[in-house]
């Protein structure tokens, strides 16, 4: 009998902006990293590339038009897994293309 994971990612991606293949790409780069964590991509909201770590949100494109920097917020689901506090918000990438990402929220 396995037992829930005690850390969960949710990762709410947007389609039409074409996000799947990194939220694929957080997912696999999370699972690596901490085969204990549960990642879970979910199609969402125009524009969207939301990411909850037990239910607490820590990155939302929405409103830095970036994505997250995998590597801080995989340091938070560590400190998640630990008991520790959660840095909120994260870092975040270079925001490289503001204006793709702006035609897809049209």
């Amino acid at each position: 009998m396995s037992k829930d994971p005690k850390v969960s990612v949710n990762i709410e991606y947007c389609t039409v902006c074409g996000f799947k293949r990194q939220c694929q790409e957080l997912k696999d780069f999370l699972n690596k990293l901490i085969p204990e964590v549960k990642v879970e991509c979910n199609i969402g909201r125009r524009g969207s590339f939301e990411v909850k770590i037990n239910e607490t949100l820590v990155h939302s494109k929405l409103k830095t038009f970036a994505f997250p920097d995998y590597d801080d917020l995989a340091d938070n689901v560590r400190n998640c897994l630990n008991g520790k506090d959660m840095k909120v918000p994260i870092k975040q990438q270079e925001l490289i293309d503001i204006e793709t990402f702006l035609l897809c929220l049209d």
